[in-house]
């Protein structure tokens, strides 16, 4: 976590510099490079400055990851506005796929770093609001019930986090075609009855 709250303008500017270049080296020199150094140096800060704010490299990725998650979950609210649960799953496909291939690299680097139980624990009170928000998806009359809501809820955000990572991996950029496919998987879970297919 950080070491300190920003209250400032100008330390909640440092900060945001801070994170991006924390983003920046992680995606141009991966996580084998990815030192408080670098990144200081990369936000053309000191180390002492950064260390005022995060206190090693995990607190720069919890950071990270809960920047990334508030961007997924700012968007992914409007879903809720859809009429029926098949168009709010199609929203959240679309708003997630859009978001995890808007820095594949980033996201991808995130994904692994967030399986560390180190990382996880700083991040597991991240993840409610956007199971909630699936939750609440689900419960729509068109969704079909399922046995555990909770396992739903979380074998569906692996499955579209997957696919979405392998399609980043194989350096897609026809997002129709992957968020159609990942529609076709996430409704083979849910029992929907397919729709009609594009042509």
């Amino acid at each position: 976590m950080p070491r300190k709250i920003p209250q400032q303008s100008r330390a909640v500017q440092m900060v945001a510099a801070i994170l991006e270049a924390a983003a920046c080296v992680l995606e141009t020199q991966g996580l084998q490079a990815f030192t408080t150094n670098r990144v200081a140096l990369r936000a053309g800060i000191s180390v002492g400055s950064l260390y005022q704010y995060f206190p090693g490299k995990d607190a720069l990725i919890v950071a990270l990851a809960l920047r990334e998650r508030a961007l997924l979950l700012a968007e992914a609210q409007s879903a809720l506005k859809e009429t029926t649960g098949r168009k709010a799953l199609k929203h959240l496909i679309a708003v997630a796929t859009r978001e995890q291939l808007r820095r594949p690299i980033l996201a991808r680097l995130l994904d692994f770093e967030e399986t560390r139980a180190p990382i996880a624990r700083e991040l597991a009170p991240s993840l409610s609001p956007f199971h909630e928000l699936m939750q609440q998806i689900l419960s729509h009359k068109d969704i079909p019930a399922q046995p555990d809501i909770k396992t739903a809820v979380d074998d569906l955000a692996n499955i579209i986090r997957v696919l979405v990572d392998a399609a980043g991996d194989r350096g897609e950029i026809n997002i129709k075609d992957l968020e159609q496919r990942i529609e076709r998987t996430v409704s083979g879970y849910l029992g929907l009855a397919p729709g009609p297919r594009k042509v």
